[in-house]
């Protein structure tokens, strides 16, 4: 398989072996646009012979490449690459990660695509002297796991006490009172991974 001579040595190539459908993509954004290769030739700076053997699969591009390509056919890098197999993987952004109010001077974001399934997953960003809340709390009767990744925080599990510094995980159940508080004079973030979620 010829590959693309014009990328730079420090922009590595991705194989058409790797994704066979990429250039398919890139063909069919295009003919939605009535764009010629002519035209898209003339938008990318990559002559017609090479975008017309990377549509067919032919030949490799460079990620430099790529982003010229589909900023010309307007679609995104990611577009290129979504699974179009039985795997039923999905897949969430994290420009499109929601959002959730939480406890005080924290922030916590889903990144578990939803509908939330078998496993829920959230980080939690906690400023100096933030917590989960005022007060323990509990949320049904599911396996939790807390790993701390950056900072550290004090884990309150009902009547028991953890301090947690990076790389610490701990595990336990939801229904147990807790709370956690950032002791730190940093930012503390966290990893919450709950299976499965609770109701």
């Amino acid at each position: 398989m010829r590959t693309e001579e014009t990328f730079s040595d420090i922009d590595e190539p991705v194989t058409g072996s790797s994704h066979p459908g990429t250039g398919a993509v890139v063909r069919a954004a295009r003919v939605r646009l009535r764009m010629t290769l002519r035209q898209m030739a003339a938008a990318t700076g990559l002559s017609q012979s090479f975008l017309s053997q990377f549509e067919r699969g032919l030949t490799e591009a460079s990620i430099a490449s790529l982003r010229s390509i589909t900023t010309a056919v307007g679609i995104t890098l990611g577009d290129l690459f979504q699974p179009t197999g039985s795997s039923n993987a999905r897949v969430l952004r994290q420009s499109a990660r929601p959002t959730l109010p939480y406890g005080n001077r924290a922030v916590k974001f889903l990144m578990t695509p939803r509908p939330v399934r078998d496993l829920e997953v959230f980080s939690v960003t906690l400023e100096p002297d933030g917590s989960t809340g005022d007060a323990q709390y509990t949320h049904g009767d599911s396996e939790e796991l807390l790993l701390v990744t950056a900072g550290a925080v004090k884990l309150e599990l009902s009547a028991d006490v953890f301090l947690l510094e990076v790389g610490d995980s701990i595990v336990f159940r939801s229904s147990v009172p807790h709370r956690v508080v950032n002791v730190g004079r940093e930012r503390s973030d966290a990893l919450w991974v709950i299976g499965p979620p609770a109701n």
